[in-house]
Parts: C-alpha cells; sequence; structure tokens
C-alpha cells in the first residue's frame, strides 16, 4: 500500500519552462546532533527556474538561489548558529547557489549534476531526481513533481565547525542528508 494517493499525469510531455514554487517546495536537510538523534532544517525563502527537456534531457538546466539567513530548524538560538560564521555566513555569504551543469534522464529518473556554491565554495553534486507526475491545479496552472536528495560532507563547503563529545565522536555530524520536494508551475 502506497504512502501516499497515486501521482497523476496531466500532461504526457513535461517538456517546457517551468518557475519552482516556493510555497509547495521543500529544500531540507538532515545532519545527526550528538551522534544520536536527527535535526532537520529547511531553507524556506529561494527562487529558481528549470527547463525541462524529455526528447534532449541534456538541453535540460536547473539555477537555483536560496537565502542562507533563511535557515530554519525550529531553534531561534540554532538557527542564528546556523546563519553565523561557524556554518554559512549568511551576513557575508547571503545566497546558496545551485546551477546545472550536466542533465541525464532514465525513465522517471533524472540525474542532475551542477555546481554548489555554500559560503562561496563551489563543489560539483550530483543529485537523483525521481518524476513523481504532474496535475492541473485548481487555478490553471500546470505542476510537475520531483524528489530527490544527496548526502554530502559539509566541510567539502568550509562549513567545519564542531565539538568532541566526551563519550567519542562529535556534536554535528559531517555527513548532511540534502533533501528536494520540488514542486514547478510551467510558464505561461
Amino acid at each position: 500500500m502506497s504512502e501516499f494517493d497515486a501521482a497523476t499525469t496531466a500532461i504526457a510531455d513535461i517538456t517546457g519552462d517551468y518557475t519552482i514554487d516556493p510555497a509547495h517546495t521543500r529544500l531540507g536537510f538532515v545532519a545527526r546532533h550528538a551522534m544520536v538523534t536527527k535535526v532537520r532544517g529547511t531553507f524556506p525563502s529561494f527562487s529558481g527556474t528549470a527547463h525541462v527537456d524529455t526528447a534532449d534531457p541534456a538541453a535540460s538546466r536547473v539555477d537555483l538561489s536560496i537565502d542562507a539567513a533563511s535557515v530554519t530548524t525550529g531553534n531561534a538560538d540554532r538557527d542564528g548558529h546556523l546563519q553565523s560564521n561557524d556554518f554559512f555566513g549568511a551576513s557575508e555569504h547571503p545566497q546558496i547557489t545551485f546551477s546545472s551543469t550536466q542533465v541525464t534522464r532514465d525513465g522517471a529518473t533524472w540525474t542532475i549534476t551542477g555546481d554548489l556554491t555554500i559560503k562561496g565554495t563551489t563543489r560539483s553534486v550530483t543529485i537523483d531526481f525521481d518524476e513523481v507526475g504532474s496535475a492541473q491545479d485548481p487555478f490553471a496552472n500546470t505542476r510537475v513533481g520531483f524528489e530527490g536528495g544527496v548526502t554530502v560532507n559539509r566541510s567539502d563547503w568550509g562549513l567545519t565547525f564542531n565539538a568532541a563529545l566526551e563519550t567519542g565522536g562529535v556534536l554535528v555530524s559531517e555527513k548532511i542528508k540534502l533533501e528536494f520536494d520540488i514542486s514547478a508551475i510551467r510558464n505561461a
């Protein structure tokens, strides 16, 4: 039994230009805290566009700009720490950006490689996305949905703050899982 209702397919070919809908998209992350639990966060303030070409996936493109200071974990003190130079350095580096450099497709799975820039450091990241479906919403928008994720090492971007635990291990995991639930609206 599926966790959710089955996705719909409103359009056979999703080729087109899209704007990512922040109100129905989640750009999230998961970190291990004190080696015992997970802390989840999101970046609710961002803008993004995509060009999707199903016949020639290599012609597809994704660009995303995230407001680093919008990081939200449900705890104001932790959010302030994440905005500081120990982590995102949001005052000097207000934007986290992703710009695709290669797109491939295997059925409903899209693999997007691109340059992820955090705190002034750019690294290449490859993310697999599953094409969830398409729909006509009540406001006459054509929407497409994608879900994806990747695990990265935060120190690759200079996010190296940590504290040793008396029991061994560290306060914040080096590996961070990035999670993407994308709803994009086809441009008119």
